[in-house]
């Protein structure tokens, strides 16, 4: 396995390589109680003072009665960007910005993962892809 801290530093290569993904899936944002259960199949999750903030199928929070304000798309930046990259995400989130695309980024270890309404998957897929060919 590749070290973590082997990804890309310089922004030009990551725009030119990120190489958007649109996962399968409707994603939820949940809050569970600190002491619950995680369900296998969350995505992503953060502990809060609220309690565990959890990213997971819609269909899991729907089948768990869990609720939440919007459905989301899981779209995965697939170049190996380090984790000391600077401007990435705000090259994302501007692109997006431009078109009225909220975003919500989730950094992982090797690769950046954006979480937008399911009703703007497209838009968001097409602004993507035209940064990486510099359009």
């Amino acid at each position: 396995m590749t070290p973590p801290d082997s990804g890309e530093l310089r922004l030009e290569k990551l725009l030119a390589e990120m190489c958007p993904m649109l996962n399968e899936g409707r994603y939820a944002f949940v809050t569970l109680p600190s002491d619950s259960a995680i369900p296998r199949e969350t995505v992503a999750m953060v502990q809060e003072a609220e309690g565990m903030s959890l990213i997971v199928p819609a269909a899991t929070a729907d089948k768990l009665g869990l609720a939440y304000s919007g459905a989301y798309s899981w779209i995965t930046l697939q170049v190996h960007s380090s984790l000391a990259a600077v401007g990435l995400t705000a090259a994302v989130a501007n692109a997006l910005t431009a078109h009225e695309i909220s975003c919500n980024v989730v950094a992982g270890t090797y690769h950046d993962h954006l979480f937008v309404a399911c009703s703007k998957e497209t838009r968001a897929m097409t602004v993507l892809t035209n940064m990486t060919q510099g359009t």
